[in-house]
């Protein structure tokens, strides 16, 4: 076994796979995208052996972007890369000073966030937060699944921000970029603390999760739920279990998420589901199954959301795609830069959540229709923000003069 170091433009790759991928892109769309998917290959990594991802989503660990040199293990010839280990989840302790996050993007409904962990273990390979990695020297492939970060001082930091002078209440949206009940939320509990804060304060909070471990905090959000302060939204990509777990290898299944909504609309907590992403020409016959599931489950709102596939998200997906589903690489990858304006991803704001074009459009229009038949989004259910209790003030040092 050896490791190579090169420089971005020297980075290896297989063979047999840039390939496939540049055939792939010639017959879709003619010559003229080989030299896109030249530039794609150019920025993933060697894939990962089958034993060693292993209940992960991606195939590939490529550098962060930010990095000045790529490390790639590859075998010399003597076989010892069938020594190295499965990738295991892996948690670091964050300190951070501040944990609300806020946003001034037009394309969402709210202005600020919290992100108890950094990285997610459910390893959704279109994942659009796998870049954010970066930021911390790693990997947005298997590193983002693997390698995690918890912030056990969030609730503090938390009741410490809500104190300051002048805080004006909003809904604080949680799991908006990693999940708040990964697996690991099971050990640290920080999720529940936050919770705690939350309730405690009378603060309005909009939670969206995969994972049914948020039934365990029923007790307290059908309490803030009785005072108009929170809402829950399930999402639910797909409704086939296998599809499911090699897209989404340790997310709850589609029948625990639809079970989650019914439980949390039984408790009174509002429940609606995310349809997210719709991935053209894989999940997208499936909106109006998965709508009408939920319905029956509880929901009361819906909404969707076209695939994402921002800076390395795109190569980690495009691999994926062709270890799974080779045969309909061309159909997906076409339909989704019809959306995009030739793209794989197009930033724009007003354009990067619903897409732009004909196969778009008519994917607006199939939800829109399937909503209203079904009831959805015809009450959009309000937080209340004038129940918010500033807390006293402690310790504070009087003024000298």
């Amino acid at each position: 076994m050896r490791t190579a170091i090169r420089r971005p433009a020297e980075m290896p790759w297989e063979r047999a796979k840039m390939e496939q991928i540049v055939r792939a892109d010639i017959a879709a769309f003619g010559a003229g995208r080989a030299e896109m998917a030249n530039a794609m290959i150019e920025q993933s990594g060697v894939r990962v052996p089958p034993d060693r991802n292993r209940g992960r989503a991606a195939g590939i660990n490529p550098s962060g972007r930010f990095e000045p040199v790529t490390r790639h293990v590859f075998d010399d010839g003597w076989n010892s890369i069938d020594e190295l280990p499965p990738f295991k989840t892996e948690v670091q302790i964050e300190k951070p000073r501040t944990i609300i996050t806020r946003n001034q993007s037009p394309d969402i409904s709210f202005d600020r966030s919290i992100n108890p962990y950094r990285g997610c273990e459910h390893g959704c390979v279109y994942c659009f937060a796998r870049p954010t990695h970066s930021f911390m020297g790693m990997s947005p492939g298997l590193d983002f699944e693997s390698k995690l970060f918890a912030k056990p001082d969030a609730a503090k930091l938390l009741d410490k921000e809500l104190s300051k002078e002048g805080y004006q209440a909003r809904t604080i949206a949680i799991g908006t970029n990693t999940d708040p009940y990964q697996p690991i939320e099971k050990q640290y509990r920080i999720m529940r603390e936050v919770l705690e804060v939350l309730e405690a304060r009378n603060h309005p909070v909009g939670i969206v999760t995969k994972s049914a471990l948020v039934m365990r905090d029923i007790d307290i959000l059908s309490r803030m739920a009785e005072k108009g302060l929170a809402k829950v939204a399930l999402s639910v990509t797909t409704l086939d279990r296998m599809l499911a777990r090699t897209m989404e290898p340790r997310a709850a299944t589609p029948t625990r998420r639809l079970e989650a909504i019914r439980q949390l609309s039984d408790a009174g907590i509002p429940a609606s589901v995310m349809v997210a992403p719709i991935i053209p020409g894989l999940t997208d016959p499936e909106i109006e199954r998965i709508l009408d599931s939920a319905r029956n489950a509880g929901a009361r709102e819906a909404g969707y959301v076209i695939l994402r596939l921002p800076l390395e998200v795109s190569p980690i997906f495009k691999d994926w795609l062709l270890r799974h589903y080779p045969d309909r690489y061309r159909h997906v990858m076409s339909l989704v830069r019809s959306m995009r304006d030739g793209k794989d991803y197009d930033s724009e704001w007003g354009k990067r959540m619903k897409g732009s074009g004909p196969y778009a459009w008519q994917i607006g229009r199939r939800f829109e229709i399937a909503a209203r038949r079904l009831g959805l989004n015809v009450e959009k259910t309000p937080l209340r923000t004038d129940l918010f209790v500033a807390a006293e003030k402690r310790h504070e040092q009087l003024m000298l003069l």
